[in-house]
């Protein structure tokens, strides 16, 4: 088979846009302008700084060659913590000269139309026929589900009761063959380059389960075209990797590639969960000292439930998995962190507003002058040159940075307490719609979906009090309300 596309891009790599590229005591060093941040490198990637200097894309067995006589694998690791840092972007993939045997695993329920589109789109995969086999199991399906895979050349497992999609994926996983699993639901199709562009992860050791991108399959519907911007499975457009401050970072089960033999190791997902469990099983992994990997590429396509009913009901059956994986995952308990200056110039605007107080607003100013000359010196002691302007621009959107992010965890977890409010303080319903609005139109403006702002109002309201309806009746059913009330933290995470 040629696995060769005309799509197929090898793996480059290139500087970030706003990155700049300065010496610091002989080593070269990379900055960041929003957020602020600098890396100092060894001098040995000097070079290789070089070459990305001018822009442009280099490809990676260039960038090898000039860094060294280095393992490939481990160049291609700490470019990817670059990337993941935002001081580089990627794009491509590496070719594969062994392929190993993989086994695409479907669990299925009374979804025969759905289960043949999706085995067809796997005959269009472009990875080799004899190192991947399909395995599909029929979860007591009543219509004629297990008729439609059986005209496809694919192992058919086939249940008598019904024991939902974790157990039906272990059941596979026990019967497989591949050294890699690669899990994909019915409703989903695969695109050609799905395998191709997931496996070279593990070329890298270290790596345990990668996942891809998924989007939706159609935009006909209002609902779609929100989940084409929005949808809870969609992990964005950046490359990700597993890291210590990070300790939510998960794929979803729809698109996910494991290790077979990890996954044995771990005893594959928790059968007793209905939702969550792909988000389970990746912190297990990353627990047992695994990395866990996100490509925005090897993409599927999703039929999201897009009626309204059901879209709701979806969001509410997330929602309630939130405080069982926090009461599971106990290390995980969520923070919230309040960077001081920015907490105190956002609590002293908003009460400078309220009492229309403008002396307050002016002393309130003061705030990010003061923290603009201390990063200034700071940055000065660490061998770093940047202007005034540039450092005011950076500090100011840090500030409204965390004055968005302050508004979307209300709009996520306190909008449902606009009905409780309504009769006791309508002034408290203000605040709290006000804040969602902004948590609303920053994400319109950023993520630019296929819908006008009122449209889009409308589908986030509906999302955000489905979802954080769940989260409170799974907070109060199993008395577990760190989702609702985080620990504040006043140092960021490293």
């Amino acid at each position: 088979m040629n696995m060769q596309s005309e799509t197929e891009k090898p793996l480059s790599y290139r500087l970030k846009k706003g990155v700049t590229i300065f010496e610091r005591e002989s080593s070269p060093a990379l900055q960041l302008n929003y957020p602020l941040k600098v890396v100092v490198l060894k001098p040995y990637w000097k070079e290789v700084l070089d070459l990305l200097a001018a822009g442009d894309y280099v490809l990676f067995e260039k960038i090898n060659t000039v860094s060294g006589a280095r393992r490939p694998v481990a160049v291609r690791r700490f470019l990817d913590r670059l990337v993941q840092g935002g001081f580089l972007k990627r794009e491509g993939f590496t070719t594969l000269s062994v392929f190993p045997l993989v086994s695409v695993i479907i669990p299925v329920h009374n979804r025969p139309d759905e289960i043949r589109e999706c085995l067809a789109s796997l005959d269009t995969v472009n990875y080799p026929r004899d190192k991947m086999e399909v395995i599909v199991v029929d979860d007591a399906s009543t219509d004629h589900t297990r008729e439609v895979v059986a005209e496809f050349p694919v192992r058919l497992i086939s249940l008598n009761r019904n024991r939902q999609a974790p157990y039906c994926r272990n059941l596979a996983a026990r019967r497989a063959k591949g050294e890699l699993l690669a899990f994909i639901d019915s409703d989903c199709l695969a695109t050609p380059e799905w395998l191709h562009e997931l496996v070279p992860a593990f070329l890298d050791d270290t790596i345990g389960a990668v996942g891809g991108r998924v989007d939706g399959c159609s935009t006909e519907k209002l609902v779609d075209r929100y989940e084409s911007t929005n949808s809870s499975l969609n992990m964005g457009d950046r490359f990700k990797r597993s890291q210590s401050q990070d300790r939510f970072f998960y794929v979803p089960s729809c698109n996910l590639l494991v290790r077979r033999n990890l996954f044995t190791k771990l005893n594959g997902f928790n059968e007793r969960l209905i939702v969550g469990e792909d988000v389970d099983l990746c912190w297990r992994l990353q627990d047992s000292g695994h990395d866990l990997e996100y490509r925005p590429a090897g993409t599927v396509f999703h039929k999201h439930r897009n009626r309204l009913k059901s879209f709701c009901q979806r969001r509410f059956d997330y929602g309630t998995s939130e405080p069982l994986l926090q009461k599971k995952h106990q290390s995980r308990n969520k923070q919230f962190f309040f960077p001081v200056p920015a907490s105190a110039f956002v609590l002293l605007t908003g009460l400078a507003l309220g009492l229309m107080n403008l002396p307050l607003m002016l002393f309130n100013l003061t705030i990010p002058a003061i923290d603009v000359v201390i990063r200034k010196q700071n940055l000065r002691h660490q061998g770093v040159q940047l202007g005034l302007p540039r450092l005011l621009v950076s500090v100011c959107r840090e500030y409204l940075s965390f004055f968005h992010s302050l508004c979307s965890f209300i709009s996520r977890y306190y909008l449902v307490t606009v009905v409780m409010f309504w009769v006791v303080s309508p002034t408290i319903v203000v605040f709290l719609l006000g804040l969602h609005l902004v948590a609303v139109t920053v994400d319109y403006c950023i993520k630019k979906p296929p819908l006008n702002l009122p449209v889009f109002l409308f589908c986030h309201t509906l999302d955000q009090l489905s979802y954080q309806s769940g989260v409170w009746w799974g907070c109060l059913k199993l008395h577990c309300y760190n989702p609702l009330i985080p620990r504040i933290v006043w140092q960021k995470p490293t």
